[in-house]
């Protein structure tokens, strides 16, 4: 039996994907800083629940990589994969973002990560793969982007390092870049209309993402299936980044004179009449 480490497992993309590895016969080791949001996933997990394994902790904490390391070894003998997936969202840009924030997100979303491969690849052996866990706005500019696209672009550098050094001896690395899907931790700002039609009428999709969207990606990254796929990010957005696309609703909006808006600078900005 294989055995998956998955941070941030405890809710959206996380969580998802633990379910589905359960469900695919793959162990788990489910990370996440509330111990309620794991004995739920434990609970989900019903007769296969002795196939996860829990420890609540914070990514970022200098000991949690090696503890986390150590249960998998200690509950199932063997780790296969990781997936760095633990993150924050709310991303303001350079201009709002102080020092604090500036470390919040280069912490959880880069250096952390990077971490927990520093202790996961020495126990690793051949068939093995790393999941990172990007983002649209590492790949495209990201209005607000700010230090979370600093972060999940220097994830997707990490990626191509980790595919590139360990790949022949078996340990594949590969990263996922989401569009916004509806988690706990993007509800509020799919509340917000200029957030919410941004997303929908420049996707050229019939459906919004799910969390099962990204979970099946990592899946099959990790499985025999994509046995000679490293080092590669996969964005899972509807086509999001990779068109120029715009809703019936958003081009008539284009043809309608707005009055100005100033850019930070302060001066107006150009506006798009049609």
């Amino acid at each position: 039996m294989k055995v998956a480490l998955i941070t941030g497992a405890g809710t959206g993309i996380g969580r998802a994907a633990a379910l589905e590895f359960v469900a695919a016969g793959v162990a788990v080791v489910a990370l996440g800083r509330r111990s309620s949001r794991l004995e739920d996933l434990v609970a989900d997990a019903g007769e296969k629940a002795d196939m996860v394994a829990t420890i609540a902790a914070d990514a970022t904490e200098d000991d949690t990589p090696a503890r986390a390391v150590a249960l998998a070894l200690a509950r199932f003998g063997r780790l296969d994969y990781l997936i760095n997936n633990a993150g924050i969202g709310r991303p303001k840009p350079v201009h709002e973002t102080d020092d604090a924030l500036l470390d919040q997100n280069l912490n959880l979303m880069l250096r952390a990560p990077f971490r927990f491969i520093r202790e996961a690849v020495p126990v690793m052996g051949p068939e093995s793969c790393i999941i990172n866990v990007s983002s649209t706005y590492a790949l495209v500019g990201g209005l607000r982007g700010g230090a979370y696209s600093a972060a999940k672009a220097g994830l997707i550098g990490l990626t191509t390092h980790v595919a590139c050094q360990y790949g022949s001896i078996g340990i594949r690395c590969n990263a996922v870049a989401p569009g916004v899907v509806e988690t706990e931790m993007t509800n509020d700002r799919m509340n917000s209309e200029t957030f919410r039609r941004m997303n929908e009428e420049m996707t050229p999709s019939t459906r919004g993402g799910t969390v099962a969207d990204v979970a099946n990606m990592i899946v099959f990254l990790c499985s025999d299936k994509a046995g000679w796929i490293n080092g590669q990010c996969i964005a899972i957005d509807g086509g999001w980044t990779s068109t120029k696309f715009l809703s019936e609703k958003a081009l008539v909006a284009a043809r309608t004179p707005v009055a100005p808006h100033f850019t930070h600078s302060g001066r107006p900005a150009a506006q798009t009449t049609g």
